[in-house]
C-alpha cells in the first residue's frame, strides 16, 4: 500500500518540494520578517509577514544526505509554526505566478507552480509519517488542529479563480505549445485537479465545497485516531497460559509481554492488528479464545463498553463525499473517484468484481465443506463460524500439504529474508545493493536507514525500513516518502517501508511467517517504484500515478518471494544454515493456491462494500448508526457475499483505506492492479525470469517513468499488449496453472 500526504488531510494537494525559495530567497535572507500581499480569492486581499526561525529544523532544507529528515532536532513544537509559515510561503509563491504581468506559458505557470510549496512539503511529509509509523498524543491533537487549516489552504490554491484562468488559457493552446509527453501529461493533470475541485463552479458553490472539504478532513483525521484508539481498546486479555494452547513458546513469551507493558503482569494479552481475520486464530485450540479474538476484531470502534465508536464518522464522511461529488456534477462519489482511474467508472470496476465473486464462490464453498469435513473428523457438531475457519482451514493444509507454519518459521529469519531475499532479488532484477548506514537519526529505536546504490556505484537514493509493530504506530504495511525524485529541483528519492511484524520476545530470534515475507517483497515493489522514478516534475514523480496502477510493481514483486532460485538464496534454517528441504519447498510452492476462495472473497466483499458505500446520494446515506450492520449486510447480500463464515476483510468502521487512507471507491484497485501483475509475471518468466535484462526493462519502461504517460499506454510499451484476468486466476489457484509458469 501507498500511503501519502492525501491520507492525512484527504483533500488537500500541496504543490511539490522546492529546494530553493526561489521566489523570495533574497527577501527572507537579508530580512527576519518580510510583509508580502496574499490574494487567497478573487476579492479578498490580506497582508501576511514571511518569518524565520533559525531554531526550527523545518524552516530550511535538512543538511543531511538527499535531505533525509534530522530527527535529532525535530521537536512536537516545530510542526505546527513550520506548517503555518509554510503555509503562507506557498500563497506568497501562488501570488507571484497569479499576478505575473507576462501572459502565462508553461514555464511561468505550470513550471513555476511545480517549484512552491517546498517548506510546507517538507514538513508535511515528515508529519504524516509521523502520524503514522511513531504518533502520540501530541502529534494527534496537532493533527485535529490542522486538519481544517490544511483543507482551508488546499482550497485557497485550487479555488483561485485567476490562479485557474492562466491554466485554462495554457489548455485551450496545449496543441501549440511544442510540449513533450511528460509536459503535456502534466499539463492535463494540473487543468483537472483544478476542475474537479470545483474550479469551474459559483462562487457560491465553491464555498460549500470549502465546507465540505474543511469537515472531510476532520473526519478523516478523528477516524484515523480513533482507529489506532480502538486496536488497544480490542487487545484481549488472557488469564492463564493453558488458554493459550496452540501458541508457541514464542508467542506465549510475546503475549506475556504485551500483557505487562499493559500493566497486566502475570497475564496474557493478543493484540488486533488491521484486518478482520486475526493471526491468532490459526493457531488458538481455544474455540472461546478464538471467538472473543474474532469478535473484539470484527466489532472494535463500535462504541463497544464505552470505547471509542467509528460509525458515525461512517456516515457522516459518506454524506459529505455525496454532496460534494453532486456539486461536482457527479452522480455519486464513486463517479468522481473513479473518473481519473484506470477503470474509468464504477460499473467497470464494479462489473470486474462481480465477475470475480460469481467464480470465487464455488470455490469457497468447496473449502467450506473439507473445513466441515475436518471439524466431523474430530468428533465436533458445531456450525461453521469466523473464528473456526482459519483454525480448521490450517488443519485441512497441513493434512493435504503436510505444511505447519511452524515448520517453515525456522527458515524465514527476518534479517536473512532482508538482506539474502528481498535485497538479492533487487540486485538480480536491478542491479542495486543496500548498504546500511548509521549516522542518519531515525524517529523510533529499531528503524534503519540504507544507502542504495545503483549498479555503476552512483547513488540512487534512501530507504528507511520500518519493519516492527509499535503501539504508536497504525496497523498495516505502506510504503511513503520523505522527499520525492525531481529533476527539476535536483532531488534524490527518500523513501520509507512500514510494516507490522510481531517483535520477538527479548533474546528470541524474529521469525517471520511466509504471510509477513511476502508482504516485504510487496512493499519494496513500492519502494522501488519511489526510488527508481526519473522524471523531472514531482506532480508525477514515483508512485503519483492512478490508485488502480500504483498496486501493479509492489504486487508484481510479491511473487519473486517464491520463485526456486530465489527462495534457495534466503530461506535458510536460523541456526544451522541448512536450506529449506526441497520436499518442504515443494508443499510450500503447491500449497500457495490454498484457501484463495476465502482470501478473494473476502476482499471482495470489503471492495463491493466500499463501492456500494460510495454509490450512495447523500440522501440515501443510513441516518443512524446502528443501521451501518444492516446496510453491510444488504450490500453483500446484493452480490450473494452475505457468508457469515467469510467477513469482509474490513468493516466500516475499521476500514481505513476508504475512509481515512485515500482509497475511497477505490478498494477494487489492488485486484485491478493483480491482473496487470499476474499477466507481467507471466510474461517475464517466459522471457528468462529475474535478469538483470528483464529487470531493466520494467525499471525502464515502469518504473521510471511515474505519472508522465497514461498507465495502460506504459503497460502496452513494457508488454505488447493489454492484459488479461487469465493469469491472475492462475496466480490465485482459482484456474490450473500453465505448464512452464514458475
Amino acid at each position: 500500500m501507498v500511503w501519502t500526504l492525501i491520507s492525512m488531510f484527504s483533500v488537500w494537494w500541496v504543490f511539490p518540494v522546492n529546494t530553493t525559495d526561489a521566489l523570495f530567497a533574497s527577501d527572507v535572507a537579508t530580512n527576519p520578517s518580510t510583509e508580502i500581499v496574499i490574494i487567497t480569492q478573487p476579492d479578498e486581499v490580506s497582508t501576511t509577514m514571511i518569518h524565520t526561525d533559525p531554531e526550527n529544523p523545518f524552516f530550511k532544507e535538512s543538511s543531511l544526505p538527499l535531505q533525509a529528515p534530522d530527527f535529532a532536532k525535530i521537536k512536537p513544537e516545530h510542526y505546527m509554526p513550520a506548517f503555518e509559515e509554510g503555509m503562507k510561503r506557498q500563497l506568497a509563491e501562488g501570488h507571484e505566478i497569479t499576478n505575473n504581468s507576462e501572459a502565462p506559458t508553461f514555464e511561468n505557470t505550470i513550471v513555476a507552480m511545480e517549484r512552491t510549496g517546498d517548506m510546507l512539503t517538507r514538513v508535511g511529509r515528515v508529519f504524516s509519517n509521523m502520524t503514522s509509523s511513531n504518533t502520540n498524543p501530541e502529534l494527534q491533537a496537532i493533527q485535529t488542529e490542522l486538519a481544517p487549516k490544511m483543507a482551508a489552504h488546499s482550497d485557497n490554491i485550487y479555488l483561485n479563480a485567476n490562479l485557474f484562468g492562466r491554466i485554462q488559457t495554457l489548455k485551450d493552446q496545449q496543441s501549440g505549445l511544442g510540449l513533450t509527453t511528460e509536459q503535456s501529461k502534466l499539463l492535463d493533470d494540473t487543468y483537472k485537479s483544478f476542475v474537479r475541485a470545483g474550479a469551474k463552479l459559483t462562487e457560491a458553490q465553491k464555498e460549500r465545497i470549502r465546507e465540505i472539504n474543511s469537515e472531510i478532513s476532520s473526519a478523516t483525521t478523528e477516524f484515523q485516531k480513533n482507529l489506532l484508539q480502538a486496536g488497544r481498546e480490542a487487545a484481549v486479555l488472557v488469564e492463564t497460559a493453558e488458554e493459550l494452547t496452540g501458541f508457541s513458546e514464542a508467542d506465549i513469551s510475546a503475549a506475556a509481554a504485551l500483557a505487562a507493558s499493559r500493566g497486566y503482569e502475570g497475564k496474557f494479552m493478543i493484540p488486533i492488528t488491521n484486518t478482520t481475520r486475526q493471526s491468532a486464530l490459526v493457531k488458538l485450540d481455544n474455540r472461546d479464545v478464538r471467538q472473543r479474538v474474532w469478535e473484539a476484531s470484527a466489532n472494535r470502534a463500535t462504541g463497544l463498553n464505552g470505547g471509542v465508536d467509528n460509525r458515525p464518522l461512517v456516515l457522516k464522511l459518506a454524506r459529505l463525499r455525496a454532496e460534494k461529488a453532486a456539486l461536482l456534477g457527479y452522480e455519486s462519489w464513486a463517479a468522481y473517484a473513479l473518473e481519473p482511474q484506470m477503470a474509468g467508472t464504477p460499473e467497470a470496476a464494479s462489473t470486474m468484481l462481480q465477475n470475480l465473486a460469481s467464480s470465487v464462490v464455488l470455490n469457497t464453498e468447496a473449502e467450506a465443506e473439507a473445513i466441515r469435513g475436518q471439524i466431523a473428523k474430530e468428533g465436533q457438531n458445531h456450525d461453521l463460524k469466523p473464528w473456526d475457519w482459519e483454525y480448521y482451514a490450517e488443519k485441512v493444509r497441513q493434512a493435504q500439504y503436510d505444511l505447519d507454519e511452524d515448520l517453515l518459521k525456522p527458515y524465514f529469519e527476518f534479517e536473512n529474508v532482508l538482506q539474502n531475499g528481498v535485497y538479492h532479488t533487487m540486485n538480480l532484477l536491478f542491479g542495486v545493493t543496500f548498504e546500511e548506514r548509521f549516522d542518519i537519526p531515525v524517529y523510533a529505536e529499531g528503524v534503519r536507514v540504507f544507502d542504495v546504490y545503483d549498479a555503476d556505484g552512483s547513488l540512487v537514493g534512501l530507504f528507511y525500513a520500518d519493519y516492527f509493530t509499535r503501539d504508536s504506530k497504525r496497523g498495516g504495511a505502506w510504503m511513503s516518502s520523505f522527499v520525492s525524485q525531481s529533476g527539476l529541483l535536483n532531488q534524490k528519492p527518500v523513501i520509507l517501508n512500514n510494516m507490522n511484524i510481531p517483535v520477538p520476545a527479548e533474546g528470541e530470534p524474529s521469525l517471520v511467517s511466509y504471510d509477513n515475507v511476502s508482504t516485504m517483497f510487496h512493499e519494496m515493489g513500492h519502494a522501488v517504484h519511489g526510488l527508481f522514478s526519473d522524471v523531472t516534475y514531482p506532480s508525477i514523480a514515483g508512485t503519483s500515478v492512478p490508485r488502480d496502477f500504483v498496486e501493479y510493481p509492489s504486487t508484481f514483486q510479491e511473487d519473486w518471494s517464491l520463485h526456486p532460485d530465489i527462495l534457495a538464496n534466503y530461506a535458510k534454517h536460523y541456526q544451522t544454515g541448512e536450506p529449506i528441504p526441497a520436499d518442504l519447498l515443494e508443499r510450500l510452492i503447491a500449497a500457495k493456491g490454498f484457501n484463495q476462495g476465502f482470501d478473494t472473497q473476502e476482499y471482495l466483499a470489503a471492495s463491493l462494500l466500499d463501492m456500494e458505500w460510495h454509490s450512495l446520494s447523500a440522501d440515501e446515506i443510513p441516518s443512524n448508526v446502528e443501521d451501518v450492520t444492516a446496510f453491510e449486510k444488504a450490500a453483500l447480500a446484493k452480490y450473494g457475499l452475505d457468508v457469515e463464515a467469510i467477513p469482509p476483510r474490513y468493516k466500516s468502521q475499521y476500514f481505513a483505506h476508504i475512509f481515512s487512507g485515500g482509497y475511497s471507491a477505490s478498494y477494487y484497485a489492488y485486484i485491478w492492479s493483480e491482473v496487470l501483475a499476474a499477466d507481467a509475471f507471466e510474461y517475464i518468466n517466459q522471457n528468462g525470469g529475474p535478469t538483470l535484462e528483464n529487470g531493466t526493462k520494467f525499471r525502464d519502461e515502469i518504473l521510471s517513468r511515474g505519472g508522465s504517460e497514461e498507465p495502460m499506454k506504459l503497460y502496452i510499451n513494457y508488454r505488447g499488449q493489454e492484459p488479461t484476468p487469465d493469469a491472475l486466476l492462475r496466480r490465485r489457484g482459482l484456474t490450473p496453472v500453465t505448464e512452464g509458469v514458475q
